[in-house]
């Protein structure tokens, strides 16, 4: 049974092709087919052809959203960074001045319901396709994979947005049978932070048992299963520091283990290494890493400029090996003004120094989980066993660095943001941070610059701040969707 053409017009409006179009990519005013699709149907039918829909998601990590946004969004939004470059849509984000005509929030809007897509198509076809070279393990894994992919994106969506859509089909066609499923999957609305989280905690468990061995670094492998869980459970309303407890115990079974050099975690010639937990694979080829050129060099001002705050932590603790790490100062005057810093001594992050298409970043690494799970210990009131996780960290960047002692939680809580600060600068954890533990507003008003004044925009951040608006193209499109409070 054919749909009416009536219906496409005035009901979905929607471009509906056969897997390969993003759920923002249906919004077109124009229908092109009137095509009806059997509920059974499925647009994969050999093993190569699932194999290429994995490789999309791993290829995922060499778009605009990874390679660019995701760290801007997590350090350039905090003390860590400033925005950099000459974006006025940056400029926005990092001065808490964001408005919901914003192209670069529309676009990361898009980018992860496109990676969602991607990794629908996996969850809701592999299981059909009859090719007997598409073993049933094989299904497994992969399906296992792009769960935890799918649980990754709604996580960075939900502490993006608050209430987010949740997206669990793959639409390849309409009929009269799966009418009302396209319908919400075409035009979703927001979903309650705590259902978005029930999601992404049924993705990411339900995963844990094909998933890929912890040892695969460039897979979404059981490492980072469980790694998710953690910071999941430390994260959503009424966190579960016993579930951060137990999963980072579990985490710590799987063979990881601190680098003893930090800058070995930089340089370019120790990937895959044993603190990795899952980290993109640059490599010139169908992931070529561009991101570097963003950040560092001097034929341009970069994005995520240091900030004296964080360049001030560093000193202030005699922390020069993680800055050093961190941050590369040019040793030759640069060709622009800067109302932070002397075009003499401009700084640049330094995390990422690669710029032939080769360079690897890390989406979750071993030290940043002893951290969540020295969190989690300070909220149960273990503040000595949360000392001895910091101090772990401390002595792996800089044996020389004091010690730390933990008085009560709000002491523990800041001294683990602080070494969060340090250990993670420039990897996007620092957004992210500061409004998990309900320190982003009394931390970030009192940013200041090198005279000691406060920044100007300081005092633009509130709490309707600490969530993006839903993007105004979005809602125009889509009736279905709420605003933000604020905006």
């Amino acid at each position: 049974m054919k749909i009416n053409k009536t219906i496409y017009y005035f009901l979905l409006g929607a471009t509906l092709t056969v897997g390969t179009t993003s759920c923002s990519d249906y919004l077109d005013t124009e229908p092109l087919t009137d095509r009806a699709v059997p509920d059974n149907d499925t647009p994969y039918t050999k093993a190569d052809e699932a194999e290429g829909l994995m490789t999309v998601i791993y290829t995922d990590l060499g778009n605009e959203y990874w390679q660019l946004d995701y760290f801007f969004n997590g350090d350039a939004q905090t003390d860590v960074a400033h925005a950099g470059s000459d974006n006025i849509q940056n400029f926005q984000i990092d001065e808490y001045r964001i408005i919901a005509t914003n192209s670069n929030v529309n676009r990361d809007w898009n980018y992860l319901f496109r990676f969602i897509n991607n990794c629908n198509k996996v969850l809701n076809y592999v299981d059909n396709i009859p090719d007997p070279a598409l073993t049933t393990s094989r299904k497994a894994e992969m399906k296992a994979e792009a769960a935890i992919m799918r649980a990754m994106y709604n996580f960075h969506g939900v502490q993006l947005w608050g209430d987010f859509p949740l997206v669990t089909k793959a639409v390849v066609g309409v009929n009269a049978g799966n009418f009302d499923e396209v319908y919400s999957q075409v035009y979703p609305a927001r979903k309650a932070v705590n259902e978005v989280y029930t999601q992404i905690i049924s993705d990411l468990e339900g995963a844990l048992a094909s998933a890929p061995a912890s040892s695969n670094k460039y897979r979404a492998n059981r490492g980072l299963a469980l790694a998710l869980l953690a910071k999941v459970y430390a994260t959503k309303p009424n966190p579960d520091y016993a579930k951060v407890l137990d999963y980072t115990t579990q985490l710590m079974g799987q063979g990881y283990s601190l680098l003893p050099n930090y800058d070995h975690l930089f340089d370019g010639a120790h990937e895959a290494n044993a603190e990795s937990i899952f980290e993109s694979n640059g490599n010139a080829g169908n992931l070529w890493a561009w991101g570097s050129s963003m950040f560092y060099g001097t034929d341009w001002k970069k994005f995520n400029t240091p900030s004296y705050d964080l360049v001030n932590t560093f000193n202030t603790e005699n922390d020069l090996v993680r800055k050093n790490s961190s941050i590369w100062v040019s040793p030759t005057a640069v060709g622009w003004s800067d109302n932070y810093w002397p075009s003499s001594a401009f700084p640049f992050m330094n995390k990422m120094r690669i710029t032939t298409g080769h360079q690897n970043f890390y989406v979750m690494r071993y030290a940043d989980l002893l951290l969540i799970r020295a969190e989690a210990l300070v909220r149960q009131g273990n503040f000595t066993d949360a000392a001895t996780l910091v101090n772990q960290v401390r002595a792996r960047a800089n044996s020389g660095l004091t010690p730390v002692t933990i008085a009560n939680t709000d002491d523990g809580i800041n001294k683990i943001l602080k070494e969060r600060k340090l250990e993670l600068a420039f990897e996007g954890h620092r957004w992210f941070d500061l409004k998990r533990t309900g320190k982003a507003i009394e931390i970030l008003s009192q940013q200041k610059n090198a005279a000691g004044n406060l920044l100007p925009y300081v005092n633009n951040l509130n709490q309707n701040r600490l969530l993006w608006p839903i993007p105004q193209t979005q809602l125009d499109n889509n009736p279905n969707l709420t605003q933000n409070p604020g905006y």
